[in-house]
Order: C-alpha cells, then structure tokens, then sequence
C-alpha cells in the first residue's frame, strides 16, 4: 500500500510529501522547497529508505532544495516536464529575489510526460500534465489509494496563480478539468500550500471551476 506524509516547509508553508511503498519503506520525496533537515528528519523517523525526489514544477518553494537535496543523497531528480526548463534554470535568480539559501539549477535525470508512470517500492503512480500556472506542471495520481498530489494546480476553494511567466488562466481551468474531474469526486487531493480537499468538494464548490 501506498502511504504519504506531508510537510509544510520554508517560509511559503509549501506541502512537500514523502510518499512510501508500506511493504518496502521505499520512499520519493514530492517537492523538496528547502527545510531539508527537517524532511529528512521526518524519513528518519517514518524508518523510510528515499530513492528519488519528484517534482511537480520548478517555481523556487517547490524545487529549492531538489539540487541540494540530490547531491547530499545521489537522489535522482524526477520531473517535471521540459516545459519548466526556463524556471529550472531560473532557480538562482528566484531564491535570491525571495531572499532565501542560494540554489542552483538541476538537470532531471528523467523528464515527465502525460501518461508516464513513476514508481517507488511495489507501488506506481500515474502522471497527468496540467501546465496553466506554469507550463511544465505534473500532478502525481495514486489511484489505489485516491489521492492526487496537485503541487499549484488546484487548492481547497482556489486554484493556482497564473499571472507569472508563460502562466495561462484557461490553460490551467482546462486542465483541472479535463485531466484532475475525471479522477472522480472521490479522489483526496494534497495541494501545494493549504489543506487537503476533494475533486468533488472543489467541483461543487470552488469559486473559480465549481460548476464545471
């Protein structure tokens, strides 16, 4: 079985998650924005074994530790997809714009794609891109257990910002919902910042894409 355990980190009180096979203790990180002591620290005491750090997009409080992260650790990056390059290569002028440690730029050692899986252990997640807040994004769907980790893309009464570079509002609605809705109303998201919500709960309610 799959099992997650989210953490908010750096200043953005950004969600990252160590998700682990239950049988294995083989665990990936889901977006290391920085705090890494206190993420390993967490492994440390869930007993998990890391092997690979996954992230959903490149902006600063969701890869600002991946670099660092990966060398500590020979971790191989996973993600997101190429369309993120450009805020890959960004990262150091992005943590020193929001003051934060000095980061450097990474090479994924595996891009994603729409329809791509990643796994951990005995256990494999579906991979959905949902560019619109930026255009590389990736969301990690584990099915088996429905949940579906979002990074930016959606969040409980809101959706992500697009006002940044190469960001697109109706790229983003279009991708919630043709790629997140049919996950069904069942599925438990874990957003990038905030509480975990539902598809359904969010397509009820949700002033930007209730409704649709």
């Amino acid at each position: 079985m799959l099992r997650y355990h989210t953490i908010a980190v750096t200043a953005f009180e950004q969600n990252c998650s160590l998700v682990w096979c239950d049988q294995t203790k083989q665990a990936a990180v889901i977006d290391p924005g920085g705090d890494l002591d206190k993420i390993l620290a967490e492994a440390q005491r869930l007993g998990l074994d890391l092997k690979a750090i996954w992230i959903t997009h490149a902006h600063i409080d969701h890869a600002g530790g991946a670099s660092e992260l990966s060398k500590r650790l020979q971790l191989p990056i996973i993600g997101p997809h190429e369309g993120d390059q450009f805020w890959i290569d960004a990262l150091p002028q992005q943590s020193a714009r929001f003051g934060l440690p000095p980061t450097v730029a990474f090479t994924p050692a595996r891009w994603l794609h729409d329809g791509d899986t990643v796994s951990i252990g005995h256990e494999a997640l579906n991979v959905r891109h949902c560019p619109g807040h930026t255009p590389g994004h990736v969301v990690f769907h584990a099915p088996r257990i429905n949940r579906c980790f979002v990074g930016d893309v959606l969040f409980a009464g809101s959706i992500g910002r697009t006002d940044f570079p190469q960001g697109n509002h109706q790229q983003l609605v279009d991708s919630i919902v043709q790629r997140l809705w049919p996950m069904g109303d069942q599925t438990v998201f874990i957003a990038g910042h905030g509480p975990e919500s539902t598809f359904g709960e969010e397509r009820r309610n949700n002033p930007f894409v209730g409704g649709t």
